[in-house]
């Protein structure tokens, strides 16, 4: 406890008690720290009933692309630079595909709520919001209703990148040198939805790691397919890049974050 250098909390299930006896000790001790009143029954309720009634006031600049358009990557650079971004993948801990899982541990609904929840209060001020576009599924998680609404109606910025840089992020993200099995197993869920024959050549390339090829035939056959059907019902605000890398993507998406910035 006393090796702990952020503000330190005690609770209990419901009430307090044991976390007053605790609070008073730690005291004694010379260590300070807070008491949830209520228990985490109480903040818990706290989450729910904040975000069933949350009014979401920032205009939202939605990141799209291609599968392996590098929409992460580039939202966590301009998150390193302090731009008021929502990593939905993040808080779910979960990639939001059928691979979406691999190297990971995926959050429950209640911890991406109380994570959502916290970012969104650390930005409500902001004039608008940076996020990804993801279905209302994440891994195990369910986007809250006013956030998908957000999310559907807010500006679009495409990203457009070569297929070669698609597959060297795939493959930087995702590490199937290092995952195989699991990327074989997650394979099986989608394996009766691609062609036969094509089906059978990525699976023959997953065994013998040759992944690179396996992920462009996922691409051509399977994600951009799907992808190109979902933008052509696509009938709101958009904006295009066009890059070579995600070097140029963040640059241009800063240039252009600047310019919609100076309209609202």
């Amino acid at each position: 406890f006393g090796r702990i250098e952020s503000r330190k909390v005690v609770y209990c299930w419901r009430g307090g008690m044991r976390s007053k006896t605790t609070a008073t000790v730690l005291s004694l001790m010379d260590i300070h720290v807070y008491r949830l009143n209520g228990g985490i029954r109480a903040y818990r309720k706290w989450v729910v009933d904040t975000l069933e009634t949350y009014v979401l006031r920032p205009k939202v600049y939605v990141i799209n692309g291609n599968t392996g358009s590098g929409k992460t990557a580039l939202l966590l650079r301009l998150k390193e630079l302090r731009y008021p971004v929502l990593d939905l993948e993040g808080l779910a801990a979960h990639r939001g595909s059928i691979f979406g899982h691999i190297g990971l541990k995926a959050h429950n609904q209640k911890t991406f709520e109380s994570l959502l929840l916290q970012d969104l209060l650390k930005w409500s001020e902001s004039p608008y919001l940076l996020m990804e576009a993801e279905s209302k599924r994440i891994g195990k998680t369910v986007m809250p209703e006013f956030l998908f609404h957000a999310k559907e109606n807010g500006i679009q910025l495409f990203i457009e990148l070569p297929m070669e840089e698609r597959v060297k992020h795939i493959l930087e993200d995702y590490r199937p040198q290092e995952q195989k099995e699991a990327c074989i197993q997650a394979f099986q869920y989608i394996k009766k939805r691609i062609h036969t024959p094509i089906a059978a050549e990525i699976e023959k390339h997953l065994y013998a790691d040759r992944f690179a090829e396996a992920v462009y035939l996922l691409l051509e056959h399977h994600y951009d397919p799907r992808y190109k059907n979902a933008i052509e019902n696509f009938t709101g605000e958009r904006i295009t890049f066009r890059c070579n890398n995600i070097d140029e993507a963040t640059e241009m998406m800063i240039n252009q974050i600047a310019e919609l910035s100076n309209i609202l």
